[in-house]
């Protein structure tokens, strides 16, 4: 019983190790990106950032803000695959992806400064999408980025 406990414990997204990807460049990652909850990231050449509605990351996602503003980004190169860090320095506005009762006082107050973890992989067609997982890790949820059309 212990040991059946323990091996349904584990999950592979909570030890994921990168895509993989190493042969993408900063060029090719600077840009417009989008997805479909009305999320829009742009990462300029220079290394700043513009954020709009962008959920949390991990655990954070289920607190519902979605935060917008300025920030930096680099692409960074580890072991596992090639990651794009993102990091909000300047919040200037926060929504919620969904109203929260007026009585509910146990609602976190959202960050003014936050860091997400972009995973840079490559759909079916070899272009570049960014991701990172959402809510509870043994689920394995994306929140997935493409390339905004025209960018």
């Amino acid at each position: 019983m212990v040991v059946l406990a323990t091996l349904t414990a584990c999950n592979p997204y909570q030890y994921y190790e990168g895509t993989g990807i190493h042969d993408t460049t900063t060029a090719e990652v600077a840009g417009g990106w989008e997805n479909v909850e009305g999320t829009r990231v742009v990462l300029r050449k220079d290394g700043t950032a513009l954020l709009e509605k962008l959920d949390g990351q991990d655990f954070d996602f289920d607190d519902g803000w979605r935060l917008s503003g300025k920030g930096t980004w680099q692409l960074t190169d580890d072991d596992g695959g090639q990651v794009v860090r993102l990091a909000l320095t300047a919040r200037t506005r926060v929504e919620s992806r969904s109203p929260s009762p007026a009585t509910d006082t146990s609602t976190p107050e959202p960050p003014s400064t936050y860091a997400w973890s972009f995973y840079v992989d490559r759909d079916q067609h070899d272009e570049l999408k960014l991701f990172f997982f959402y809510g509870d890790p043994d689920i394995g949820n994306t929140y997935v980025m493409t390339r905004e059309a025209g960018s």
